[in-house]
This record gives C-alpha cells, sequence and structure tokens, in this order.
C-alpha cells in the first residue's frame, strides 16, 4: 500500500475519481474496483480502455494511501451467439451455438477452450503495460455453486425485479403482468443449449426447466445442478453484493440514463441490499490508419497484442491517460504515431525538469500523467533516454533494423536506459514495416549499383560531395553539411533542390527522404564513401 500522497500532486480526472468514491463509499478496509467482459473474440483496444481505467483509478486510490482490490471478471457462461469474422474454422464453430462459450472447442488448437483463449491472449499481455488483476471465473463460480443464494433470492424476489426492469422501459417494451418472467436460465445437461424454458420453481432451491431444442426436461437443484445462470441485468447487481464492489465503470451504452446501470442499481438495492458501486461514463475508442497487415487478418479489430506492436507499453497508458474517460478519441497507427510519441516525450521532459511548463498547474498535470503511464507506478529511478520516434525510424532503415548497431551509433546509451530502448526500437521497426506510407520507407543501395537515369552534371556532383564534403564531414555539424551541399550545387551552376533529389537517388533511390545534414551524419562518411565512389 502507497503512502498518502499531497492533494495538489494529485490532479488527474482519476485522482478526482478515487476522491469521490472515498466520499461517497466512506472510509474502507478495502476498496473493490471491478471490471469484465465476455471472451466472445478478440478483446479489441476499445475494450482495453475500460481495463486501464479502473487501473488508473486504482492506483490513485492506492495513492491516497488506500487499500485496493481489482477484480477483473471473465463472463465465460454466457452463451456463444455468433461466430465472429476472424475465427479459424468458422463451420466448427457454427456447431456449438448457444452453447456455454467454455464448452465451445479452441479452433487455433492452443488453449482448452474457445473462452480460455481469449483470457489468455489479454491475461499474458496486460502485465506487459503493468496492469495486475485479481481473474475471476464465472463458469467455474456457478458451476461450483457458489452462486446458489443469490439465484435463490433472486427467483424469490423475481416480481420485484420484474418491477425494476419495467421501471426504466416505456409502456411498449414493459412486461406485462401475465408475463411469466424467470430471471434464472438453464443451458440443458442433454444438449448443453441455452434453448430452455423455466417450468416451475418450488420457493427453495428446485427449478424445473424444458429445452425447446432436444425436449429434455429436468428439475434441478441450485445448490448442485451445473447447468443455471442468471440473466446478466440480475447477475451484474449479484455480484456486485458477492464480491463488495464500490467502482465500476461503465461503456456510454450501459451508463445512459433509464439504461441498464440504472436497472442494475435499483435490484442490487431492493433485492441484494446492496448500494450499487459508484461508476463513471467511458466513451468509445476509434482507429485510425489501421495496419494493412492487422486489417487483412482481423478486420476492424485490433487487439491489445497488435498495439504493443506499434507503441511501447508506456506510450500506450499516456493515451489512455491523457484523454479525458468521457471523451471519444482514435488510437492512430498512421503517421500521427510519430506526433504521439512527440508528445509522450515532451511530457516525459517536463516531469523530469528539462523542459519548462508553462504554469505550476500544467507542471503538476504533466507530471501526474507521466508518472501514471509508467509501467511501475509513479517516477521512474532515472529518465529513460530520448531519442525522437521519426529519427529513431531513419536510423532503423538506414542499419536495417539492426537495433544493435543502432544503439551503439548513439554512442551516450547507459546499460540502464537499454532494455526500455530496445522496447522503442521494436516498435518503430514494427511501424516502418507495417504501417508507415511507402513514402516514408527507405534502404540504403548498398550493392554498387548507380541511380539510373543521371546526367553528367548530376553524376559530376555526386563525384564531388564525395570529393570535397565527406572529407570534412565529421568536424561539421548537420547545418554545416547541408550547407557544403549547397556549396556544391552553387559551384556546378544548380539549383540545391535538384541536387538533393540526385543524392536522395543515389543512396536510396527514391527522390526524397530524411533531411539530409542529419541523413549523412547517421549514415557516417564510411558508408556514404563507398556508396558515392562509384560515381
Amino acid at each position: 500500500m502507497s503512502t498518502e500522497r499531497n492533494e495538489k500532486e494529485l490532479c488527474h480526472w482519476a485522482d478526482q475519481q478515487a476522491k469521490r468514491i472515498i466520499e461517497q463509499r466512506g472510509d474502507m478496509d478495502e476498496y473493490t474496483c471491478a471490471s469484465g467482459i465476455t471472451p466472445s473474440g478478440t478483446v479489441h483496444i476499445g475494450n482495453f480502455r475500460e481495463i486501464i481505467t479502473v487501473d488508473l483509478i486504482v492506483r490513485a486510490l492506492r495513492d491516497r494511501g488506500k487499500k485496493v482490490r481489482f477484480i477483473y471478471s471473465w463472463d465465460d457462461y454466457d452463451v456463444f451467439r455468433k461466430v465472429p469474422g476472424n475465427m479459424p474454422r468458422p463451420d466448427e464453430l457454427e456447431k456449438y451455438l448457444r452453447y456455454p462459450i467454455t464448452m465451445v472447442p479452441d479452433t487455433f488448437g492452443r488453449d482448452e477452450n474457445y473462452a480460455r483463449h481469449h483470457e489468455v491472449d489479454i491475461e499474458k499481455e496486460l502485465p506487459r503495460v503493468g496492469i495486475h488483476p485479481e481473474f475471476l471465473y464465472q463458469a467455474s463460480r456457478y458451476r461450483a455453486n457458489r452462486y446458489a443464494e443469490g439465484m435463490k433470492k433472486a427467483l424469490q424476489n423475481r416480481d420485484m425485479i420484474k418491477w425494476c426492469l419495467n421501471n426504466y422501459r416505456d409502456d411498449e417494451h414493459k412486461m406485462k403482468e401475465s408475463d411469466a418472467y424467470w430471471p434464472v436460465a438453464a443451458f440443458c445437461s442433454q444438449c448443453n443449449k441455452d434453448t430452455t424454458e423455466i417450468t416451475g420453481y418450488d420457493g427453495e432451491y428446485g427449478v424445473s426447466y424444458r429445452c425447446t431444442s432436444c425436449g429434455h426436461e429436468e428439475k434441478g437443484d441450485l445448490r448442485t445442478s451445473k447447468e443455471f445462470k442468471l440473466g446478466w441485468r440480475v447477475d451484474w447487481p449479484m455480484r456486485w453484493n458477492e464480491e463488495k464492489v464500490c467502482f465500476e465503470p461503465g461503456g456510454k451504452d450501459h451508463i445512459s440514463p433509464g439504461g441498464s446501470y440504472d436497472t442494475a442499481k435499483l435490484i442490487s438495492k431492493k433485492v441484494f441490499g446492496w448500494d450499487a458501486p459508484v461508476t463513471m461514463k467511458y466513451d468509445f475508442v476509434k482507429l485510425k490508419g489501421i495496419p494493412g497487415k492487422m486489417s487483412s487478418s482481423k478486420g476492424k479489430v485490433i487487439s491489445l497484442v497488435d498495439a504493443l506492436e506499434v507503441y511501447q507499453p508506456e506510450v500506450l497508458r499516456y493515451i489512455f491517460a491523457v484523454n479525458k474517460v468521457d471523451h471519444e478519441f482514435s488510437i492512430s497507427f498512421d503517421l500521427d504515431v510519430i506526433t504521439i510519441y512527440e508528445a509522450y516525450d515532451r511530457c516525459e521532459r517536463i516531469a523530469w525538469g528539462i523542459d519548462k511548463a508553462k504554469s505550476d498547474n500544467l507542471l503538476a498535470q504533466e507530471k501526474r500523467v507521466y508518472e501514471l503511464s509508467q509501467i511501475e507506478p509513479g517516477m521512474p529511478s532515472e529518465m529513460p533516454y530520448q531519442i525522437p520516434f521519426r529519427q529513431l525510424t531513419t536510423l532503423l532503415q538506414t542499419y536495417s533494423g539492426d537495433v544493435d548497431k543502432v544503439i551503439a551509433s548513439l554512442g551516450d546509451v547507459k546499460e540502464s536506459q537499454v532494455e526500455c530502448l530496445k522496447r522503442r526500437c521494436a516498435c518503430a521497426w514494427y511501424w516502418v514495416k507495417e504501417c508507415a506510407p511507402e513514402d516514408f520507407r527507405f534502404a540504403l543501395i548498398t550493392d554498387g549499383s548507380k541511380a539510373e537515369g543521371l546526367s553528367e552534371v548530376e553524376e559530376k556532383m555526386l563525384h564531388d560531395i564525395c570529393a570535397d564534403v565527406l572529407p570534412k564531414m565529421d568536424g561539421l555539424d548537420e547545418k554545416g553539411i547541408q550547407q557544403a551541399i549547397y556549396d556544391v550545387a552553387t559551384a556546378n551552376g544548380q539549383e540545391a533542390k535538384a541536387l538533393f533529389k540526385t543524392v536522395y537517388l543515389a543512396l536510396i533511390g527514391k527522390e526524397q527522404g530524411p533531411r539530409l545534414g542529419s541523413f549523412f551524419k547517421i549514415i557516417g562518411r564510411e558508408q556514404l564513401e563507398k556508396i558515392l565512389s562509384v560515381y
């Protein structure tokens, strides 16, 4: 448990929410914060917004000196309703529609069932972004009859639940007095499908059902039968009471007035005697510039794994921490990636006192966002090595993706900074190969070949650069190199623009590329001599 922080430092929206939770729930021995999802397909980056929202608030509560339990529920006893478009062997999966998700096979062939496959994908990745919830598996809890008393209470209060559900519905959608309502549903013990109807209840633990698919009829016991579960609108508030949840956010569709949260809040209080958790609305996440490879395999679904290919964990956390939780935003995979890394780096420099913030308030805000962006809570023990993402992409392309050569070329990276820098290099190289626009990519011509179609004067200028500029370039800075190239153009009666185009054609076979002065520095005199000496 963290020591309590100075109030002025706690200026993030997550801090305000943590304060609100404490004010509304009072002083508690432990604050339980919850999140969860049905693993019915790829858990995408939009779903991740809920997970990281809870994580940010968990950290904020701990920074106020509170003990916090962070639970993440896998609703893997839900029904398998449809086959997502990006799953292998869809025909095989089709056979398991209406089964519990945990009884559907993993057609990837990796895990014990379909639900577990999607759970593992997230459970393995969350520690990479510093998120460590306690995972709860609802299928195993239901099958262990853990919720027998909760289901009994719901059945005994089904008229009250019916009233709660009707309370926010218009007349057209209200259940009628004569409509039978059962808060419990059953998976048929013979055919495993949820195509059942409840036919009776004995007032205690005995529930009868009939399957409309196979005709099987049975009377089960909530304390021993494995097939019963609550409908989600009742299951949600039942579990709030079971786990003593005091905070859980919701998407704007659930938190809208009269939505599922308002209904669950009524049921929670009137049936289970638990005040509904403090909540907050989070908005949707859109996608921009989806990488070709990902879009072809997964349509428009970007998973946490996919996002971490492009964004190092700290930067991905930053994207969610810097955006207000109730504002929609886009995760970009196009040239905006460079801008996002620049914004993170600026935030880092302000947090470490390298750059000056415009005001004390801005300093506190930037520092807090930076802290919440780190994999481990709080400030790192030293400032990571900073190299602009754009420059890094140039270096990596110059060294054909050899990260060790790139780091060696920088010359001033401490051993303790290497691991974090390597993470950034891996993201930058992936982005170049999979996401960057074609005109951004290049590779040095190192096979001794000449650029085609150059005029005599163009070849002479390249020869002059090799003879006059390269021998003295080690003593020049980037501006000096740039000026020396200008001078070669002037001496040959040519415009600098024409010479720059010629140099790019000779070096990378394209008419434009990275800024020449810095590009020359990155390539180095020895390599430039090899490439240009053929002219």
